[in-house]
């Protein structure tokens, strides 16, 4: 789907707030909280960006980047290229991150993973809800949103790290909470270090989303085993060092796929037969446990064969 950059505008230090509306004014896909969309900035250069705006307005998706010097190149694209009236290539939306119903929620952001969380905000306000956010970041001319996150009031704690030094962890997670669900979306420091708090409540109340691989490949990585492709009737080999969704596409098979390390859940893929050793951010581990779906772009075969959906 190709839209049209409808306004840019200046959201923090570096950040920067995108619109996205259809050229012919058609309504956009239906998208619920936690959602988010690939930009399809050149073929070989496809980035996802959570939508943050209001999921009942179907004729404009919004979004924001990050500006990133040290990144692959994605958030200087966005930056330097896309100005308002320029065109765009988008696929999704797609949701590995959705809100579950709960009557109690913490919502805990480091700097642009607080824009997943912007509408969970609404929409459990609107069910009726208990909750709280806890928005850190470097320094407050670097998060976004604050205007907006002001209206909800004291639920609301800023807590730039200038000023106040990191988020006090323990006091938000030493203590488990009954019925709440805590969802945390930041960098992967912030992530490890609320997994690690969370670690004494119950199993399923932490939810996070991850902007970066968080597993490291493990030393079976040059381990090369058959995966069939049971809809098309191939056996393929994945060599030492290479992956399932290389051999696939070397096989032309087509496949879709996006950020190829395992953190946007686009090429998803069903498990017949075999164990796979899972190396993606993006499933639980019941999930894992369950080892009927894998990500094609980084997970390998525990087992000498799998036999996979495609």
């Amino acid at each position: 789907m190709r839209l049209v950059v409808s306004a840019r505008v200046s959201l923090a230090d570096d950040v920067l707030g995108l619109t996205l509306t259809h050229p012919a004014g058609e309504l956009l896909p239906a998208w619920d909280p936690g959602a988010h969309v690939d930009l399809v900035l050149r073929p070989d250069l496809v980035r996802q960006y959570s939508l943050c705006g209001d999921p009942a307005d179907r004729m404009a998706w919004r979004i924001a980047v990050l500006r990133e010097p040290a990144g692959r190149g994605g958030s200087a694209f966005v930056h330097e290229r896309l100005a308002v009236g320029e065109r765009v290539d988008v696929a999704g939306p797609r949701n590995r991150f959705p809100l579950l119903r709960s009557p109690s929620y913490l919502f805990i952001a480091g700097g642009v993973g607080v824009t997943p969380i912007l509408p969970m905000l609404a929409a459990a306000e609107g069910a009726g809800a208990r909750w709280r956010l806890v928005y850190g970041g470097r320094r407050l001319s670097s998060m976004a949103f604050r205007a907006e996150l002001g209206a909800y009031g004291a639920r609301v704690t800023t807590w730039p790290q200038d000023r106040c030094g990191l988020l006090d962890l323990e006091s938000l997670l030493g203590t488990p909470e009954p019925e709440t669900l805590v969802y945390c979306c930041g960098p992967e420091p912030l992530l490890a270090a609320v997994e690690e708090g969370c670690r004494a409540w119950p199993a399923g109340a932490l939810h996070v989303e991850r902007f970066a691989a968080a597993r490291p490949l493990s030393p079976s990585a040059g381990i090369g085993f058959a995966v069939e492709l049971r809809a098309t009737g191939r056996t393929l080999t994945v060599e030492p060092g290479s992956s399932i969704l290389r051999a696939v596409e070397e096989a032309g098979v087509a496949v879709l796929s996006s950020c190829r390390e395992g953190t946007c859940g686009t090429c998803e893929t069903d498990v017949l037969d075999g164990v796979p050793d899972h190396r993606d951010s993006v499933l639980t581990e019941a999930e894992r446990a369950a080892g009927d779906v894998m990500m094609i772009c980084v997970s390998r075969s525990l087992t000498p064969r799998l036999v996979l959906d495609l």
